[in-house]
């Protein structure tokens, strides 16, 4: 299956850097230019995209809110 559109505007191409393995949940970690972006995604998601150190991935980030806290 490959996407031609996506309603998700904040798109970062990665390469996956770290996976922890978890019973339910894992943690993946994907190196994009803007930085490492984290996914907490099932660990049946993991093996079934058989995700991988160094797998080509697109993180997609859809939030409903963005908090903002003013630094001193």
């Amino acid at each position: 299956m490959s996407i031609e559109k996506i309603n998700a505007r904040n798109q970062f191409k990665g390469k996956i850097h770290s996976i922890i393995l978890g019973d339910v949940v894992s943690e993946v970690d994907v190196e994009t230019p803007a930085g490492i972006v984290t996914s907490v995604i099932t660990t049946r998601s993991v093996k079934d995209l058989d995700l991988k150190i160094g797998t080509e991935v697109v993180a997609l980030v859809k939030a409903t809110e963005v908090s903002l806290a003013k630094l001193l």
